[in-house]
């Protein structure tokens, strides 16, 4: 017995076809469900949807131009194949202007009806897809996916909404894995510009040349290797958003070109001599303090100002510990449903751990650990079991600080302390690998690195 694939849906008004089509689908492994009229066809389609309804033009009563803006009413995303002994040019154009898919004269053959309902079928599903990816993209980046009931975030919220509709430059400030990108995306998806390009550009993962290259792309003959023309991120983003993630590493000389384009809102690619016009928003990330940068000389004043027409400062973890219980609630819920695992939170024990938890990886350090969870665990339950070493060890960690304190020490200095530990700790279980080091921390190994650099830790001394 053939599988039942889709459902269609034939309105005619003569038996004979009812009986062929009924037949021949049936065969094909189809569903099909008959209507002898346009009224009864209406009835049956404002009480369900059908993957393609073949549906005759002419038709006592209600003839099948009616029909189709009807049912085209009620399900937007129908698909519908007029199929009629009369067919001409003049109805044809005015079926598919009506919102038909296409359509096929009687006598048929059978093998152009199946591969037309087969075309008509791939068609249907790649508007319910999309439909699907452009609900999962409003969910994902609307407010759902950056969680938070604390004060700080409420304003977060706040500035989220009042910026995202204008056309104004954004800087998101803020630690390592507090979740800029994700700010930045969810200022695109809820501005005008949501129909349109967001493009990520990863600042400190290329060198000046190479960067320039990608931004604003090149002819061909340009530089060695340059064996065909490309488009840059600015051309890609057109009319979207370009989002420059850690644009503290941009080069002086790059940042002198991205300055121009902000001003002009032009450029020319690398080698070029044509100028090319550009409507990107810029959203702009950074992870250190601009304008302590701009005192070394090592960022330009002039394209900070351009950058700095709307800030927002995303708190780190530690100063928003209340938001701590619903993040994880959150995070357990997308790595169950990946996972295929149903786990109804964590033990108090646990919660109390995380809380107490200074979180130096900020939210990211936090969704890796739940995600490590989840895998690890059997349980209902998220218990201590499934926490790595280091956060068992906290405490003990902790007191020894406290007792090495000499009551001189800022708390600030005695949290670095316990912060170089823990991290030199790992480093030594890992043998010196920073990035097995990052993976036990649920870091990323950029994070990682950066808060060496912070805290003075020498990797090959592991002193």
């Amino acid at each position: 017995m053939t599988e039942t694939r889709a459902t269609i849906h034939v309105v005619d008004d003569e038996p004979i076809i009812h009986e062929v089509l009924s037949q021949l689908l049936t065969a094909e492994g189809y569903e099909v469900e008959l209507s002898s009229s346009g009224e009864e066809a209406l009835e049956k389609s404002s009480s369900r949807a059908y993957d393609v309804t073949l549906l005759d033009l002419l038709m006592p009563g209600l003839g099948g131009i009616d029909v189709l803006k009807n049912v085209k009413k009620i399900d937007p995303q129908a698909v519908i194949i007029i199929i009629t002994a009369y067919a001409s040019v003049e109805s044809a154009i005015a079926a598919m202007k009506t919102g038909a898919y296409d359509y096929i004269q009687k006598p048929f053959k059978h093998e152009e009806l199946i591969l037309t309902i087969e075309r008509a079928l791939e068609h249907r599903n790649l508007q319910v897809e999309n439909l699907r990816l452009k609900e999962e993209l409003d969910r994902k980046f609307s407010f759902e996916s950056i969680v938070g009931t604390s004060q700080p975030m409420q304003r977060i919220f706040e500035l989220i909404k009042a910026t995202a509709p204008t056309r104004s430059t954004i800087l998101v400030q803020g630690e390592s894995g507090t979740g800029k990108e994700l700010v930045a995306r969810a200022i695109h998806q809820n501005s005008e510009r949501r129909h349109y390009p967001f493009v990520v550009v990863n600042s400190g993962t290329l060198p000046p040349d190479l960067l320039e290259s990608h931004l604003f792309g090149h002819v061909k003959g340009a530089f060695t290797g340059a064996v065909s023309q490309k488009e840059g991120l600015f051309e890609a983003a057109d009319r979207g958003s370009i989002f420059f993630d850690e644009i503290s590493t941009v080069s002086l000389e790059t940042q002198a070109k991205l300055l121009r384009v902000m001003q002009d809102k032009e450029f020319m690619r690398l080698g070029g001599t044509k100028t090319i016009r550009v409507d990107a928003r810029i959203i702009a990330a950074t992870n250190t303090d601009l304008e302590e940068l701009i005192a070394r000389k090592a960022f330009r004043q002039d394209l900070f100002y351009r950058l700095n027409v709307i800030k927002i400062e995303l708190p780190p973890l530690r100063k928003r510990k209340e938001d701590i219980s619903l993040l994880v609630k959150h995070f357990i819920e997308i790595y169950g449903r990946e996972n295929n695992k149903t786990i109804d939170g964590v033990s108090d024990d646990v919660m109390e751990i995380l809380e107490n938890y200074d979180w130096p990886g900020n939210v990211r350090e936090l969704e890796n650990l739940i995600e490590r969870a989840v895998v690890l665990t059997k349980t209902k339950l998220i218990t201590r079991r499934a926490l790595p070493p280091h956060f068992l060890d906290r405490r003990t960690a902790g007191e020894e600080i406290a007792d090495e304190a000499d009551g001189a020490r800022s708390f600030r200095e005695q949290t670095q302390a316990f912060q170089r530990r823990i991290i030199l700790n790992s480093l030594r279980r890992s043998g010196g690998i920073q990035k097995l080091a990052a993976r036990s921390l649920g870091l990323k190994p950029t994070t990682l690195n950066e808060m060496m650099k912070r805290l003075k830790i020498d990797a090959d001394s592991l002193s």
